[in-house]
């Protein structure tokens, strides 16, 4: 039997009609086993990935990991200005050299340097065998460093492995994961060295992150086929049994993974949620037993519902 305390989310929808949310007040571990059972009698299962799930893994952007990391950015723009790793990205750097200073050692430190994180491994375990699909809004490659297949992923938000052109005269994204290696070993004083700043090879202009910031975010090749594979995915498993295992999505950017999936319930019967979240895992009041929402650490949440589910 689920218990709920009702919650007003209205204040994080931006114009969004208030859904009727509810903390689900029952025992973590009836959630747990609730939630493995759902996985194992699953026929497909669909994951919603967004910026908790990294920070759960440890790829925390801010507190003492930016200030150890960052600590001679900080003394030359300042505290106000390099708050966390997220804000300090959308500084005015006053030059390319020092803007790509500053990502080539934020690529290195969320996307180069680490290994597969034992909750993103943890999370491939929870789910390989049996078909599955990622939608993320996460940037760090953690979902392939896992284990995951390219072809099952759909990273809507880009990579901080991969540049673009500024201004978006071309819609393509470029590997420079070497490049940022590089740059990152011949960093000095914030700055990389005048010959490594890159140019966009079609016009010659300036070249930026490819993260969706604003509207010259490249929708390439390949992310117009990971688009596809996606939606090829819904279509295959609609009048099927699919968990749809939400993992650290907030109110951020909603419209990309929350609030479709919860669309996806309403209109699919045999579709359920499993809602992980620490702070956020209020879910619609008339999902009923189809929805699950654990308030816990996600890496807790995780192994304890690997534990319940035997894997």
């Amino acid at each position: 039997m689920i218990r709920t305390k009702k919650v007003d989310f209205s204040q994080f929808l931006c114009g969004t009609p208030a859904r009727d949310y509810i903390f689900q007040d029952t025992a973590y571990e009836e959630q747990v086993k609730q939630a493995a059972e759902l996985l194992k009698n699953a026929d497909a299962v669909l994951i919603g990935a967004g910026a908790g799930l990294s920070a759960a893994a440890g790829l925390n952007y801010g507190g003492s990991r930016f200030r150890e990391n960052f600590a001679d950015f900080i003394e030359r723009y300042g505290s106000a200005a390099m708050r966390d790793m997220y804000s300090a990205g959308f500084y005015p750097f006053p030059s390319e050299e020092e803007k790509w200073g500053y990502w080539s050692k934020h690529v290195w430190l969320n996307r180069i340097e680490p290994d597969a994180l034992s909750l993103y491994r943890s999370v491939y375990d929870l789910v390989k065998d049996k078909p599955h699909f990622v939608l993320t809004t996460n940037v760090d490659h953690q979902f392939w460093k896992a284990g995951f297949w390219d072809g099952n992923i759909f990273a809507t938000q880009g990579d901080y492995g991969e540049i673009q052109c500024a201004r978006g005269c071309h819609d393509k994204a470029y590997d420079a994961t070497d490049l940022f290696l590089q740059m990152h070993q011949a960093r000095k004083d914030c700055q990389v060295p005048s010959c490594m700043v890159p140019k966009c090879p079609v016009c010659g202009g300036k070249m930026a992150m490819h993260l969706r910031c604003d509207q010259y975010f490249a929708e390439d090749e390949h992310w117009n086929q990971a688009a596809g594979r996606y939606a090829s995915f819904l279509k295959e498993y609609r009048k099927k049994k699919v968990v749809l295992l939400e993992l650290g999505v907030g109110f951020n950017t909603p419209i990309i993974i929350r609030f479709p999936f919860e669309k996806d319930i309403r209109e699919n019967r045999e579709w359920t949620l499993l809602r992980l979240n620490r702070d956020e895992a209020a879910v619609p009041e008339s999902f009923g037993d189809r929805a699950v929402g654990i308030n816990e650490d996600l890496a807790k949440s995780i192994k304890d519902i690997k534990t319940a589910a035997q894997l």
